[in-house]
């Protein structure tokens, strides 16, 4: 397999573009470095002749003293064009990494479950940066040394004109050799890429388990994984490997090659007199010279075969389309949303159906407990809502608008969801409570901080909204985090606020709070909350009982209640918590 140059190009160039000065500033350093390397061998063969035919000391010491200056020069311009092409290449890639993460957190939860956390750092950290090392390089080195290939052959045609049509031809030669086979080993890096992808996947997952594993006993288990998927890291990379070899075979041959025609040449014209001996060092100097620009250029002839397999792998995941559309924008009204359900089914396999045909209604600003077995599509109904997944079948409307019609933007907005998984990120307070929306003020950051019952938690911060936090939530208590997370159901002040039982894992004193917190932010919404204890669904308007992905029951609360033959009023005597786990 082989990768089109224009496939390298396309991944990057949107994000060159906006560089073009700093592009051009890389272009004229680079061809001032490539000048300077050509001249200063002139400046040597001239040294040489004059030195051999008796010329002044005064001369000699011009020459001496301009060939270290223009070496210095070179140095500092070579130095430069490093540095400005790696500048460009880490702003481009940086770049593409954003622009990747933002399109993966836009594709639907199929993509996310079906891809690890580990994969997709690999995909998108690990990928981007062997593109970045070969951009980088592909200009400074690449590009410079074939463009300084081409110099060294236009001086020697200055020269003599066969000699520089035999080296027009060898260079040639070697760089049709070396595009020939730079694709050979793609199919293995790319094999190699995913087969360390899955490894990483495997050691995210298995690393977020690891107090499970070892009091179960598994560490064992977990280690003969890895090291099962070490070796198929281990088969692809050898298998790359030995392919790279005809890379280097073949480099290794026009190199000597070149030595040996250079050798040659000088030998049989120095003795024609055709050249003089300046001449004659200056043909071994510019092959020497050529040697590393070959050299550097197999390199990355071999990188190539490793970024062809990202460059591959980048395109695939750009090409992936999220199952979810986004709507028109359909507006939706303010204050608490009405939620229509009519004949609503889905299931995450076609053939394995979760909702069957669900028909409910929720006026604006009931609160509807939702019951149901583990299994009987409470979670999955709430996803739904939130429009992480779009029904086979039938619609939802939220204050009489179809989800389909309103942006996921909106609907994000209008709609809030608490479990019992609060995700903290390690950033400051301030981010951490806002989701980094910049536009919510302090004040109103810590109106809501208070209103929640963290006053207390925040005045011991030791620098307030700007304090860090740590990922994981090990500088919050249990009870802390979820009042964090009403925090920020607060700060959106959406119209409808699903909640998945988030006080079940609680003590009872740190329960009261979430409660007292909970009692505020459903005034004036609309609220679904999946119910697994019997004080949470006392505040609750409605009751609806889930089984098997069908309504089994459905009606106003205390009707429910008081209703012998129904299944809530069964559940109140037998006890919810043992029932429905």
């Amino acid at each position: 397999m082989k990768i089109p140059f224009q496939q390298y190009w396309d991944l990057l160039a949107t994000h060159i573009r906006p560089q073009a000065r700093r592009f051009s500033m890389l272009t004229v350093l680079l061809l001032s470095s490539i000048g300077l390397q050509v001249i200063n061998p002139q400046i040597m063969r001239y040294f040489i002749d004059t030195a051999t035919s008796g010329g002044s000391g005064e001369a000699l010491s011009l020459a001496a003293f301009a060939f270290i200056g223009i070496a210095l020069v070179q140095q500092v311009v070579g130095v430069s064009a490093a540095y400005v092409g790696e500048n460009v290449a880490w702003t481009a890639t940086n770049a593409l990494r954003a622009e990747l993460a933002r399109h993966c957190l836009q594709l639907d939860m199929t993509f996310h479950n079906d891809s690890s956390p580990g994969e997709l750092i690999e995909r998108i950290d690990g990928d981007v940066a062997e593109l970045s090392n070969f951009f980088s390089q592909l200009v400074v080195r690449v590009l410079g040394n074939v463009l300084l290939i081409l110099g060294i052959v236009m001086a020697l045609f200055v020269e003599e004109w066969r000699l520089g049509l035999a080296f027009l031809a060898f260079a040639a030669t070697t760089l049709l050799l070396l595009n020939a086979v730079r694709g050979i080993a793609i199919p293995h890096q790319k094999k190699l890429r995913e087969s360390i992808a899955d490894f990483f996947g495997f050691l995210e997952e298995r690393l977020a388990g690891t107090e499970d594993i070892r009091s179960n006993g598994a560490v064992d288990f977990v280690l003969l994984g890895m090291y099962k998927l070490a070796y198929v890291v281990f088969g692809h990379m050898y298998n790359a490997w030995r392919l790279n070899l005809v890379v280097r075979a073949v480099a290794g041959l026009m190199l000597t090659l070149g030595i040996s025609m250079a050798f040659a040449f000088g030998y049989y014209l120095l003795q024609g007199g055709v050249i003089t001996l300046g001449t004659a060092y200056l043909i071994v100097y510019y092959t020497n010279l050529i040697r590393r620009p070959i050299r550097e250029i197999t390199q990355q002839v071999e990188s190539m075969q490793n970024i062809g397999a990202a460059t591959e792998r980048l395109r695939e995941l750009r090409a992936i389309e999220s199952k979810l559309e986004d709507g028109p924008g359909a507006e939706m009204p303010t204050g608490a949303l009405g939620l229509e359900v009519e004949r609503l089914h889905f299931g995450y396999e076609v053939e394995e159906p979760v909702l069957k045909g669900l028909t409910f209604e929720l006026k604006p600003g009931k609160a509807l407990g939702l019951l149901g077995r583990t299994g009987s599509g409470k979670t999955t109904m709430a996803r739904l809502v939130f429009r992480l997944y779009d029904p086979v079948s039938g619609s939802i409307r939220l204050g009489g608008t179809d989800l389909r019609t309103a942006s996921l933007k909106q609907l994000r907005e209008r709609v809030a969801i608490v479990t019992q998984d609060v995700q903290l990120f390690q950033a400051s307070v301030r981010d951490n409570v806002t989701f980094f929306d910049r536009s919510k003020s302090d004040d109103r950051i810590l109106a809501v901080i208070e209103d929640v019952g963290l006053r207390e938690w925040y005045d011991a911060l030791p620098y307030g909204l700007d304090t860090k936090l740590e990922s994981g939530g090990r500088d919050l208590s249990a009870g802390q985090g979820q009042l964090l997370a009403l925090a920020r159901v607060f700060l959106r002040d959406p119209g409808l606020v699903i909640l998945d039982e988030a006080s079940s894992r609680l003590d009872p004193a740190t329960e009261q709070l979430i409660e007292r917190a909970v009692d505020k932010l459903l005034k004036g919404r609309t609220a679904v909350i999946i119910a697994h204890r019997l004080g949470t669904v006392n505040r609750t308007d409605e009751i609806m009982i889930l089984g098997e992905g069908k309504i089994v029951e459905h009606g106003e609360r205390n009707a429910l209640a008081n209703d012998p033959g129904s299944r809530f009023a069964s559940l109140l005597k037998t006890g919810l918590e043992e029932v429905l786990v």
